[in-house]
């Protein structure tokens, strides 16, 4: 019996490094590339239509972003605003999709338009601020403010999240220090060193607190720069003698855990009980470089169909794989209702039966 293996959504022209899933549009999208190295890898940014064919959930490329010289190498998403990570960077892009009007994909010239693309095909770059028109669906890219976010001797932004509005933007990377900036001005209003050493990764919350984890094997809270509490592996985790560990990710609180080993193997828990669910050894065959979810909001049950949850992958092989999770087989609840009433009445038919004067 061979290896289980997950289904290859779609192939990339560059390694991949981040993901990211607009739950109103359902557009998939991924970004990577070879960096600033002269080796003929692009750097871009893929947007994804995600479709449901066939009774299967299929992707092909709507519109590419070229990124230059600039791989990015992390994601956050906010409403039509991506945060990009390239290199020392963060560039915000704002990306607009709307349905076509008329035949007005038809009469536009040929440089805007393409075949769908499928897995292992080359995808063609379009330049930043241009419209891409794909079977009745358009969309527009473009790239707004960018600002330097990581300052050390071999500067690099390793992480980038939004707040719980929008309204502003956390960067980490390896010089240590967290900062703030305005979205999408990009005004920075708060600076302060959190790590001796990289940030791995943080989370801003609702009520204002900055959760942070670092390669000093501290995780940490903070109410704008001040420290509200900290955990310490060699305090506050298992020992292990010839295994060194550190903190290595926040992750949001929901119904499922998604996880990417080094190894390249991919698998999907229950967030409150770590109950594995689903696991495939090696999927990608190399470090997995980041996993998302299908949003349970937007287009997402649409796309989803008949399975619990879906949950993307990429890596460096440059394939983004689809990992379905099928939905567990439970009782409706109509039926455990139907059920309880059935043994309160037969209940009370035994009693009436053995206390004839019971009622």
């Amino acid at each position: 019996m061979g290896r289980r293996r997950a289904p290859e959504l779609y192939r990339a022209p560059f390694p991949l490094y981040a993901l990211q899933v607009d739950p109103s549009t359902g557009l998939l999208i991924a970004a990577g590339g070879g960096g600033a190295a002269k080796t003929g890898i692009k750097n871009g940014v893929h947007f994804l239509q995600l479709e449901r064919i066939n009774g299967r959930l299929s992707a092909s490329l709507l519109h590419s972003h070229d990124t230059e010289t600039r791989a990015t190498m992390n994601l956050a998403l906010a409403g039509d605003i991506l945060a990009a990570g390239q290199d020392a960077h963060c560039q915000l892009l704002r990306f607009q999709a709307h349905q076509q009007k008329g035949n007005k994909a038809e009469k536009a010239g040929s440089k805007e338009q393409g075949p769908r693309q499928r897995k292992g095909a080359a995808p063609a770059e379009k330049k930043c601020g241009v419209e891409t028109q794909h079977e009745g669906l358009e969309l527009r890219v473009e790239n707004l403010q960018a600002v330097q976010t990581d300052f050390s001797s071999d500067p690099l932004q390793k992480v980038v999240c939004f707040n719980h509005d929008n309204t502003l933007l956390a960067t980490g990377g390896t010089d240590g220090y967290v900062r703030v900036w305005k979205v999408p001005s990009l005004e920075k209003v708060l600076e302060f060193k959190a790590h001796e050493g990289e940030i791995e990764d943080l989370a801003l919350g609702p009520d204002g607190k900055l959760v942070t984890v670092g390669r000093d094997l501290k995780a940490s809270v903070w109410q704008k720069n001040q420290l509200v509490t900290q955990l310490q592996w060699q305090e506050n985790g298992p020992t292990f003698s010839s295994t060194p560990y550190r903190y290595q990710a926040c992750s949001e609180s929901g119904t499922f855990l998604g996880l990417g080993t080094v190894t390249g193997s991919v698998a999907i828990y229950i967030a409150f009980s770590l109950q594995c669910l689903y696991y495939v050894r090696e999927a990608h065959g190399i470090v997995v470089t980041d996993v998302a979810f299908l949003p349970e909001k937007g287009r997402g049950p649409e796309l989803l169909g008949s399975h619990e949850t879906a949950l993307f992958s990429v890596a460096v092989d440059s394939r983004c794989q689809l990992h379905l999770l099928p939905s567990r087989r439970s009782v409706p609840v109509w039926l455990l209702l139907l059920l309880c009433v059935g043994l309160i009445v037969v209940t009370i038919l035994l009693l009436q039966s053995a206390f004839p004067g019971f009622l």
